[in-house]
């Protein structure tokens, strides 16, 4: 009788790993939330319903075409509206690291220290460069010599002007040139300590070397401030921006990382716009 030897069982394949799902990307933090937010002047509507998360310590660039809402929308941040009769929110909520900045509680004058702004036309007092930068703070009831001192040097320094006005506290503002102006109006905003600063064209007036001072500014401040900036300079906003938004007759378009928007944006409108299809 003839014994068949058994085939060795062979062990049993291991089992298949689960694919595991994709992590999700973390969550950007928010300074300013916008939500579906629509605002009027008068009977006139200008923005509709506009969502917008705007992250905190980066650059973000208003774009778009002239009355498409974008100054509109950066004037709802510190409430600067609300000195236009007839204009308002009609819907919807812009919030500050979470609270409601239209909320009847909230100080006005406390949201425009927290939220500066910066002009299209650099607008320094009729004062001396040192009275420029501590105004601010004496309107905050600032009264310590050795404190303002400090501040003014300070932002002063942060706006890169120092070097070029310490010598000359004492002189008028208004002897400075355009750029030189320029920066010392955002010196007088870091002057208060703000958490976010609003720019509004504010190259539009300079020259090219002015321009480049500022831009530079611009980018080293994105370090501590969060910094909005409406600019119609599609370079300008390639060069200073993390996040860029686009607008068309008062909507938001696209929003997203501006080497996103200018390389590969998902709208078409706003590839019209950056090509130079219309605008």
């Amino acid at each position: 009788m003839v014994v068949m030897e058994k085939e060795p069982i062979p062990p049993p394949a291991p089992p298949l790993e689960l694919q595991k799902p994709p992590e999700p990307e973390p969550r950007r933090p928010v300074m300013i939330n916008v939500e579906d937010v629509d605002f009027c002047y008068g009977t006139h509507q200008g923005l509709f319903d506009v969502n917008l998360e705007i992250p905190p310590r980066a650059v973000t660039a208003y774009i778009g075409p002239s009355g498409c809402g974008k100054t509109t929308l950066l004037r709802c941040f510190n409430r600067m509206n609300d000195l236009i009769d007839g204009a308002r929110i009609s819907a919807g909520r812009v919030r500050l690291e979470g609270r409601d900045i239209y909320a009847p509680e909230v100080d006005v004058v406390d949201l425009r220290r927290r939220v500066g702004m910066v002009f299209q036309k650099s607008n320094p007092f009729p004062k001396s460069i040192y009275e420029n930068v501590a105004y601010g703070l004496r309107v905050l009831g600032v009264n310590k010599k050795a404190r303002i001192n400090e501040a003014v040097e300070k932002s002063l320094r942060a706006s890169a002007l120092w070097d070029e006005v310490k010598d000359r506290l004492d002189s008028s503002a208004y002897g400075l040139s355009g750029g030189q102006q320029q920066r010392l109006c955002i010196a007088r905003a870091l002057a208060v300590e703000p958490e976010v600063i609003l720019m509004d064209e504010p190259c539009s007036a300079l020259d090219p070397i002015a321009t480049a001072k500022v831009e530079e500014l611009i980018y080293q401040l994105r370090e501590n401030f969060t910094i909005v900036i409406v600019t119609h300079n599609m370079q300008q906003a390639g060069r200073c921006s993390n996040y860029t938004a686009f607008f068309y007759l008062g909507r938001l378009i696209e929003f997203g990382a501006t080497s996103k928007i200018f390389s590969n944006p998902s709208e078409r409108r706003t590839e019209d716009y950056i090509t130079g299809r219309f605008g």
